[in-house]
């Protein structure tokens, strides 16, 4: 593929992680009401979202936290789905494409988002997505102790902070190294997002000073990896093809450091997947491994992440138009 075809000339296989993740993943019995649930919402809270894309962005959010939180209760389920909704449509509506064209509308719009999360007074009246996410924080403030929410706020912060990376780079991936890319994925995958919604979602507390903090961290930042590089296989030729621009994802960066071509970039990309779900397994077993306690509970919450992560490889959100 040159960098600027836009087009994907071969079939591209994505990544078998059933070794490390085998299924069938469970799912809450609550799914369809998730997504009748999520349409509503949207609608109530007007979110400027066409019909037929908010369609499919509530069937596959729905069907993917259903698999993230596949025991909780649906009242929790519900409100991590709408969280999730709404950075996946902020991200359609104001990210991606739209912000590269114009990074500044995007940055003023992240301006005035970063005072909700700050709970600062808006100074004009708020628009769409500043309303929902208010109105998100403050029903997540009731739920959360007070650490859960200064984590999820802090990730919530640092996703907001990624897109506005990656939009100055959309028109140019190529200026990015794949160092670079690899530190910085895991803030526009949402990932991280969804770790931190776990404990509340589920009703259990990490200490806020263990001797497992270091453990924590690695298992989070292991899934988030392993989340945005499935995430970049699958939407890839999706990207590619819309766009007269390579996507800024992993193949995209391995053709230009490496000098590959499209099929071996993308079985390099497969392969260091597959090494990253063992590593991710391999940090959740070390997690649990003195039995049951709350980090026990952590991994399996992490586990059941990427199962939805992994899952969401086949949605038709991601099929080739």
């Amino acid at each position: 593929m040159s960098s600027g075809s836009g087009t994907v000339p071969v079939p591209l296989t994505m990544p078998d992680l059933g070794v490390a993740f085998p299924g069938p993943f469970p799912a809450s019995p609550h799914t369809v009401a998730a997504d009748r649930h999520l349409r509503r919402w949207a609608a109530e809270r007007n979110l400027p979202v066409p019909a037929d894309e908010l369609h499919t962005l509530c069937g596959i959010t729905s069907q993917g936290i259903a698999r993230a939180f596949p025991t909780t209760d649906l009242d929790s389920l519900l409100l991590a789905a709408e969280l999730f909704l709404w950075l996946v449509a902020f991200d359609d509506t104001h990210g991606e494409m739209n912000a590269a064209a114009d990074p500044a509308a995007l940055a003023g719009h992240i301006d005035e988002l970063t005072g909700v999360l700050a709970d600062n007074t808006p100074m004009t009246p708020p628009g769409p997505f500043t309303a929902a996410l208010r109105d998100l924080l403050a029903r997540i403030r009731d739920s959360a102790t007070p650490n859960q929410y200064r984590t999820l706020t802090g990730h919530l912060h640092g996703n907001l902070l990624g897109l506005l990376w990656e939009a100055h780079h959309l028109n140019d991936p190529t200026r990015v190294s794949l160092h670079t890319y690899r530190t910085m994925r895991p803030l526009t995958v949402f990932a991280r997002t969804l770790t931190a919604l776990a404990p509340i979602a589920l009703s259990y507390e990490l200490p806020e000073r263990h001797g497992a903090a270091d453990l924590v961290d690695r298992a989070e930042s292991a899934v988030a990896r392993l989340a945005g590089w499935v995430n970049d296989l699958a939407s890839y030729s999706r990207e590619a093809s819309r766009n007269p621009v390579p996507p800024l994802s992993l193949p995209t960066l391995l053709m230009h450091e490496r000098r590959l071509q499209l099929p071996e970039a993308f079985t390099t990309a497969v392969g260091m997947c597959g090494e990253q779900a063992v590593a991710a397994r391999a940090l959740m077993d070390e997690l649990s491994a003195d039995g049951p306690s709350q980090f026990t509970r952590h991994a399996q919450a992490l586990e059941h992440i990427v199962h939805a992560f992994i899952w969401h490889i086949d949605h038709d959100r991601y099929a080739t138009p």
